[in-house]
């Protein structure tokens, strides 16, 4: 039996240490940083995905500029979470094949896609007011885009 001097101590309850100590112990996940933060994104993508067939409630605090009778309706929201899944697959590939210019192409243009999509939802079609609904997807995919473009030469080699 192990000493428990040579045990790992236990990971703190915290949120913001979760992945860190997952990271550490799991022998699965992927190797660098950028990669883990595909898998997380695609890991929220998956449950947003499962959200949307379940209930409205969500996706009307994302479009929640328009009247009471709002095109968020079943279909919508169920359109939302195909596409949602879509990417989160591509992420989840990426993830794992970081280094494929192929793979690390598609993951960043399905951030570029979303980024486009909430902010013309946002600033041109006006059915999205600013609040955290809208916020999230918003900040996720702009930190996501900017952080695959800069690293873009270190995981793609020609």
């Amino acid at each position: 039996m192990p000493s428990t001097s040579s045990l790992s101590p236990p990971c703190p309850v915290r949120p913001s240490f979760l992945l860190s100590c997952f990271a550490n112990h799991s022998p699965v996940l992927p190797d660098s940083w950028l990669a883990r933060w595909q898998l997380v994104v695609s890991v929220a993508a998956v449950f947003n995905t499962v959200q949307n067939y379940a209930t409205l409630k969500f996706t009307r605090r994302i479009y929640n500029a328009v009247p009471p009778h709002s095109p968020v309706t079943a279909l919508q929201a169920r359109t939302f979470s195909a596409w949602t899944l879509t990417s989160a697959v591509v992420r989840i590939y990426a993830a794992f094949h970081i280094h494929d210019k192929t793979i690390y192409d598609m993951a960043l243009m399905t951030y570029l896609i979303a980024f486009a999509h909430f902010s013309s939802e946002i600033l041109i079609f006006r059915t999205a007011k600013m609040n955290i609904g809208v916020l999230s997807p918003v900040l996720v995919a702009s930190s996501s885009l900017i952080w695959m473009i800069s690293q873009y030469d270190f995981y793609v080699k020609p």
